[in-house]
C-alpha cells in the first residue's frame, strides 16, 4: 500500500514538473514611417546576439505594419527574462539599412524605449520579465 502512495505521488511531480504556465505577452509598436514593407521582431531570452542575430533569438516573425503600427499576442512564451528588437524593414531586404556612415535610415525599436546614442542598448537595458500575468509591450520606433 505504502508503494501505491508513493509511485502516486511521484506521478503528480513528474506530472506538473515540466509543464509551465501559459504567459500572454502583447506587443504594440508605433512609429511606422509607411505601410510599406515589414516589420520584423526578434525576441531574446539571453544577451547572445541581442538585437540583431536571427539565429539567437526565441521567436522571429515578420508583421504588416497598418497606418504605422503594428500588434499582435503571443501566449506560448514561458515565463522569463525576454528583451525585443524591431525594425520597420521598409525595403524588405531583411536587414536594418544604413546610410554611407552607418546610420539607421529605417526605423528601428526595442522593449523598454531605452536611450540609443551610438550603438543598440545592452539586453539589460531593453530586458523585461514574463510572468504568470499578461505582460504589454509597446515600443515606440525612432
Amino acid at each position: 500500500m505504502n508503494y501505491f502512495f508513493l509511485l502516486v505521488g511521484l506521478f503528480f511531480t513528474l506530472e506538473t514538473r515540466g509543464q509551465s504556465t501559459p504567459t500572454t505577452l502583447q506587443l504594440s509598436i508605433t512609429g511606422a514611417n509607411s505601410d510599406a514593407g515589414s516589420i520584423r521582431v526578434l525576441i531574446f531570452s539571453k544577451p547572445s546576439g541581442f538585437p540583431d542575430q536571427v539565429s539567437n533569438s526565441v521567436r522571429n516573425m515578420s508583421i504588416a505594419p497598418k497606418s504605422g503600427k503594428a500588434s499582435f499576442k503571443l501566449t506560448d512564451l514561458p515565463v522569463g527574462t525576454y528583451a525585443i528588437g524591431v525594425i520597420h524593414d521598409e525595403d524588405n531586404n531583411g536587414k536594418l539599412s544604413t546610410n554611407a556612415v552607418g546610420y539607421p535610415i529605417e526605423k528601428f525599436g526595442f522593449s523598454n524605449n531605452p536611450k540609443v546614442y551610438f550603438g543598440p542598448p545592452s539586453f539589460e537595458k531593453a530586458a523585461f520579465v514574463l510572468g504568470k500575468s499578461p505582460v504589454s509591450v509597446e515600443i515606440n520606433l525612432r
